[in-house]
């Protein structure tokens, strides 16, 4: 007994089954993590050196070229860049498309260990694995709640040691991005006056105290019948901690830090210049875990944001500032995809009953639409995807496509119902008949989609949800037409009691004969039908020519972000850089305040940031669809910039590490702006080491101040 007399005999299993089917479905479709655009996997690992005080040419010489020498014999390595900056360093490689990110790593760190010999007050180099899971999904500022507002870049230290943690803990939460503010330290401030009468230098000072700050174990020692284990505490854990070191001791005088200078807590100089619609801060960027549903981690950091606003950061006069989340856009594609799909499918089944004339028949091959949509969320769960606009578009595009194999079991079943049949027989012939053709139409759909899901390149990774969708729907819309729809049909006959006993007489509608006699036309005889074909082509060529649409990689969307990318000479100072921050957020302050001034929407938020790496700043319209209108008011105030140029741009729902590059307009005609994620290049990477100490642990940052004498 074979699947079509299985489904007609028992209706009861049919449908039963059918019910499993969908309610496991919608359980697969509630467990699917929801974000805006598809994974896309980039296998890239930089690492990342700081060495405080080094201009880019001694990073380069000193640290990179070296990395370079002993990494590009990595296996699997396909691409190796390199960045030097003041004081820091990236390294960057790019594997092979489905490479083993963990192996790759400990591959890195074993080569870096090869590296002969790095400068002495250079940091151990980091590694990290990045991807398309390094874009921040959530911005929000660390603030001054009143106050000096300046006074949040002191505070960064504070931030590392009591409030990192509780949001990394934060469920789906990959990473934290944390930019501006400056790290607390250790000074010890020379007095060269005191230096040159007790006749010690500077070297000498140097090294006493990095020797001192050190813990060592002194072995153990033997006390009866116990053993003690034997370990010398030196590390500073305050500021009068290294006064009581010995720099000098000639036998009969010691020579005290104390005696020499000076010890006290500071801070790194010169910060970068971070501001938020004016005001100083310290950005906080969330990246998710691969896997993790945006939509569920966004509310889980709100209500963590929330706790924190109302108990620690309330007691030390600070809170934090959410200013951007994918939420609301996602939220608003994902709405319009899914509108688009009910729309679509209710459109679908108008036409159907437009042709078919039949409540029944339109309900039989409408129930294909909903079974078989609904029923590629469980192969998407099984094969570890999740619901985005792609995935959600795929579906759409398959909802015209899963009623075509219905229609063709359902005609054939009703022409075997007028020639008398039982319905039954009627069933069973008229689904037997044509089931091998059902098999090739869906055979040939699958075989142009199903090959897309095996590509691991990057248009393979965007575009494969796309494939799952429509070839898994295609497959079980195969399925339902060859054992729901006998099974259903039969149900409605045996309900009508009635028996058609011959062929409908006549042609049918207008409509239907019109159609015949052209295609009566069309095959009269070897010219007509090369006259056809020779026609219709040439119609489908013209059409395509004038309704082509222009060409892009990927759609832009319309996403409520606009960032403007500024390139200021080299060596900018700080205080230049804070200028131009503060002159961008001036003349950008009337907009904020009120909506339509010059025709352009109100602007929500702006944001500024500046280093040796990136020098950027950005805006979110109050108007959420409006984000765009504010392009040439931001190409203005950069063009009044003094000697910088720069570009304005929409960022894009796929921009997430693919790479790409922006060309500037004409006011700039011979530079191009390499961009591999707009997000990396709107905060990218650049705080250095984190400050290891605890709030009451050793301080392991110090530094050396020579006492400028006046």
């Amino acid at each position: 007994m074979n699947i079509i007399q299985l489904s007609i005999r028992q209706p009861v299993s049919t449908f039963a089954g059918v019910i499993l089917v969908v309610l496991f479905d919608v359980l697969g479709l509630y467990q699917l993590p929801v974000q805006l655009t598809p994974d896309v996997e980039a296998p890239t690992i930089s690492v990342n050196t700081n060495w405080f005080g080094a201009t880019p040419y001694e990073i380069e010489k000193e640290i990179v070229e070296r990395q370079e020498e002993v990494l590009k014999s990595i296996v699997g390595l396909q691409k190796i860049e390199s960045s030097s900056y003041n004081s820091f360093a990236e390294v960057t490689l790019t594997f092979k498309v489905g490479a083993d990110l963990d192996a790759a790593m400990t591959r890195v760190a074993n080569k870096l260990n090869e590296v002969k010999r790095y400068p002495d007050n250079a940091d151990k180099s980091i590694i990290n694995a990045t991807g398309s899971e390094s874009a921040p999904v959530i911005w929000s500022m660390l603030k001054i709640k009143e106050g000096d507002f300046d006074s949040i870049v002191n505070y960064r230290t504070f931030f590392e040691n009591e409030v990192r943690h509780i949001l990394e803990r934060v469920q789906g939460v990959g990473s934290l991005f944390v930019f501006g503010g400056t790290e607390k330290r250790l000074e010890v401030v020379v007095d060269p006056v005191r230096l040159a009468r007790h006749e010690v230098t500077l070297g000498e000072v140097n090294d006493r105290v990095n020797s001192a700050n050190a813990n060592i174990s002194a072995g153990v020692l033997g006390v009866g019948r116990r053993n003690y284990r034997i370990r010398t505490i030196s590390q500073f854990e305050s500021a009068e901690d290294p006064r009581e070191i010995v720099v000098k001791d000639d036998g009969v005088h010691r020579i005290y830090l104390k005696d020499l200078a000076d010890t006290q807590f500071g801070y790194y100089p010169n910060p970068e210049p971070v501001m938020h619609n004016g005001t100083p801060m310290i950005v906080i960027g969330v990246r998710k875990e691969a896997g993790a549903n945006v939509l569920e981690l966004t509310e889980s950091m709100r209500e963590t944001v929330i706790e924190l606003n109302e108990g620690l950061l309330k007691d030390n006069n600070l809170w934090i500032d959410w200013v951007y989340d994918q939420t609301p856009y996602i939220n608003h594609a994902i709405g319009n995809v899914r509108n688009n799909l009910m729309i679509g499918g209710v459109l679908a089944i108008m036409v159907l009953f437009a042709f078919l004339r039949s409540i029944s028949s339109t309900i039989t091959v409408a129930l294909a639409i909903p079974i078989s949509a609904i029923g590629t969320f469980l192969f998407m769960y099984f094969l570890g995807r999740n619901i985005n606009v792609v995935s959600l578009a795929g579906i759409s595009f398959a909802i015209g496509m899963l009623v075509d194999n219905a229609i063709v079991v359902l005609e054939n079943i009703d022409r075997h119902r007028r020639m008398g049949k039982t319905p039954f027989h009627a069933s069973y012939d008229g689904a037997s008949e044509v089931w091998g053709a059902v098999l090739a139409s869906t055979a040939t759909t699958v075989a142009v989609f199903l090959p897309v899901i095996f590509i691991e390149e990057e248009a393979g990774q965007l575009f494969r949800d796309i494939a799952i969708a429509i070839t898994f729907s295609i497959m079980l819309s195969l399925l339902v037409s060859v054992s729901v729809i006998p099974a259903i049909t039969r149900q409605f006959y045996d309900i009508a009691g009635k028996k058609e006993t011959a062929e409908a007489n006549g042609d049918g509608n207008r409509f239907v004969q019109a159609i015949m006699r052209g295609s009566r036309f069309s095959l009269r005889d070897a010219k007509t039908q090369l006259m056809t074909v020779a026609f219709f082509t040439l119609v489908s060529a013209l059409l395509v020519g004038v309704l082509l649409p222009k060409a892009e990689y990927l759609p832009q969307g319309n996403r409520n972000l606009v960032l403007n990318i500024l390139i200021p000479p080299p060596g900018f100072s700080q205080d230049k850089r804070n200028e131009m921050g503060n002159y961008i957020m001036d003349e950008l302050k009337p907009y904020r305040l009120e909506d339509g001034k010059e025709g352009f929407p109100q602007i929500r938020d702006i944001f500024y940031v500046a280093s040796d790496q990136v020098t950027l700043f950005g805006g979110l319209s109050e108007h959420e669809t409006r984000a765009r209108e504010l392009m040439p008011l931001f190409t203005r105030v950069m063009n009044a910039i003094p000697d910088v140029f720069g570009v304005s741009l929409q960022f894009g729902i796929f921009d997430n590490d693919i790479g790409q590059g922006v060309q500037l307009t004409s006011t700039y005609p011979a530079k191009i702006i390499q961009r591999s994620s707009v997000l990396q290049a709107c905060f990218t990477v650049l705080s250095r080491k984190p400050f290891r100490a605890h709030k009451f642990g050793p301080y392991h940052h110090l530094k050396l101040v020579a006492l400028k004498l006046t």
